[in-house]
């Protein structure tokens, strides 16, 4: 029998639409001169990198998946365990990369920024697919319907 800890997945999962919608606002807007609209970005894939892998972390833990090893391992683990498509994983796994950068060097990150860009026009929709993929695959392994 699994302990899934549906709770704390729950409530990342609601912040996850929050990240989504706000990078959804950031793509349609962007102007790469704008400190606030960079800084927001900045801000927003990194809340975004910390909802993926701490969902991941917790179905992980619940579902006695192998142990990660690092931040990408735990998109590698999940993808793995088929709990997200092949292009799914292609799109998170360049956000959990940026993770290290956007903690340990916050105070520039200039070299990232086209990569962020990138990211900002693909992860509202991946983020939502994410979503979507862990409530299929909790749904299915411990028989519940939502």
């Amino acid at each position: 029998m699994y302990y899934v800890n549906s709770e704390q997945i729950e409530i990342r999962l609601a912040y996850l639409s929050t990240v989504s919608e706000s990078l959804s606002l950031l793509r349609d807007n962007l102007s790469v001169d704008s400190l606030l609209q960079r800084f927001a970005l900045e801000r927003a894939i990194h809340v975004a990198a910390e909802c993926v892998t701490d969902i991941g972390s917790y179905m992980i833990d619940g579902f006695v998946m192998r142990d990660a090893a690092s931040y990408e391992d735990i998109v590698d683990i999940l993808y793995g365990e088929n709990v997200m498509s092949t292009e799914l994983y292609e799109l998170l796994t360049p956000l959990v990369k940026l993770r290290k950068p956007l903690v340990q060097s916050y105070y520039d990150l200039s070299e990232y920024h086209i990569t962020m860009n990138r990211l900002a026009q693909q992860l509202p929709e991946a983020l939502n697919s994410f979503k979507n993929s862990i409530i299929q695959y909790i749904t299915i392994e411990l028989g519940e319907t939502k």
